[in-house]
């Protein structure tokens, strides 16, 4: 590794470990506005769209790992699914709450508290398991990644041979969206990070409660700034050709599952949210599966 390298690594663990404190931050915020999830979920719900069922194949029996799995709900559905599931993500609180969800709904998901590079890491040196036959990630992740290429590299070794990777993420193309709609926000193509000066926001108030919306902490102004990144589809798509996996499936969307991204968005059955009316259909989610060859 170069000089140069060094450092950019260096700034990249600074951006993430930035990004930790402002995780840590709002999840309390978050969290403050969903219903009794243990409960909703016991009951028998799930937060899991039908998109990410269909890309994710057959669960049960089958070793995942949920990459950025967040407060855990999506892990613990994964595994009321039958899935043998692994949680990491890298905000204490985050990891904190997901144990406490899965205690309490009798879930057997497993979750580890790691910045994703260093699990990567970890899984190369034998330290942490790896050998899983799929690996999920999905809505606001890689956007927080600094290096997409050490992403996909570390989600191919963390794969089994034939294993999967399964992708839901909102199109790059949402963020240069504004109200209504309009081509008002950030241009599609920026190299540099974006410093969030307002650090992770309170989206949760956008409509992400499956269990049932409380108004909580309506008024959370996040005190610690973050740091996020603007990949494409092309840069996503690249990186995992780099990095050896074969794309096999490649999907847009013309809704957003379950978040309200910008003002005057349509509301479809389902939880799902559209261009506002009298508007073209454009891409609001992207879709892929990528699989590591071998057997």
């Amino acid at each position: 590794m170069t000089e140069g390298d060094e450092q950019s690594a260096d700034a990249r663990r600074m951006m993430h470990e930035q990004n930790r404190r402002s995780w840590n931050a709002v999840t309390p915020a978050h969290n403050s506005h969903k219903r009794d999830q243990a409960a909703f979920l016991r009951d028998g719900g799930s937060t899991l769209f039908p998109e990410e069922l269909e890309l994710l194949g057959e669960l049960r029996g089958r070793r995942l790992v949920h990459l950025q799995c967040n407060c855990g709900q999506d892990t613990v559905s994964l595994a009321l699914r039958g899935a043998d599931v692994t949680g990491v993500d890298i905000s204490d609180r985050a990891i904190e709450f997901a144990r406490a969800l899965a205690d309490e709904v009798g879930a057997p998901a497993s979750f580890v508290r790691s910045d994703l590079f260093d699990w990567f890491d970890a899984v190369e040196r034998g330290e942490a398991r790896g050998g899983f036959e799929l690996a999920f990630a999905s809505y606001g992740s890689v956007g927080w990644l600094a290096d997409l290429g050490r992403w996909a590299r570390g989600v191919a070794r963390a794969l089994a041979p034939g294993g999967r990777l399964t992708l839901l993420e909102f199109h790059p193309l949402v963020w240069s969206l504004g109200p209504g709609g309009a081509l008002t926000g950030d241009p599609y193509f920026i190299e540099a990070p974006l410093r969030e000066a307002g650090g992770v926001n309170d989206y949760v108030r956008e409509a992400l409660a499956p269990s049932g919306f409380l108004a909580g902490d309506a008024g959370f102004e996040n005190p610690e700034p973050a740091f996020s990144f603007q990949w494409t589809v092309a840069d996503i798509v690249q990186a995992l050709l780099d990095a050896g996996l074969r794309l096999e499936r490649l999907r847009e969307y013309p809704y957003a599952n379950g978040c309200v991204l910008f003002e005057g968005m349509r509301a479809l059955p389902g939880r799902r949210y559209a261009m506002p009316e009298g508007t073209p259909a454009l891409p609001l989610m992207l879709g892929l599966v990528a699989r590591r060859e071998g057997s």
